[in-house]
């Protein structure tokens, strides 16, 4: 379940609260009864690395095929920058 922040706009206390997505959210303090609006706070994990389970644990045949989709992506990449220079130099 998560955990939502709430702050109370009368008294000012900070409150974390176990709710499910389904439960309604807080209205009232509970402690002094004013009326409470939810935060938006960040979260508690943070992702790192080169990439997900596609790239990390795929199998040996999808590594070939993606290694092929980059080779193939910067044969394009450096063909594209050698046409222009070409193209920049017969302008001149």
């Amino acid at each position: 379940m998560p955990i939502y922040e709430y702050e109370c706009l009368e008294c000012g206390k900070n409150r974390e609260v176990i709710q499910k997505f389904s439960d309604e959210p807080l209205s009232t303090c509970p402690d002094c009864g004013g009326q409470v609006r939810k935060l938006i706070s960040n979260t508690s994990f943070v992702l790192k690395g080169n990439g997900w389970y596609v790239t990390d644990y795929a199998s040996s045949e999808r590594k070939k095929g993606m290694d092929s989709e980059k080779d193939a992506s910067e044969k394009k990449s450096s063909e594209t920058k050698t046409g222009t220079k070409k193209e920049a130099v017969a302008a001149k």
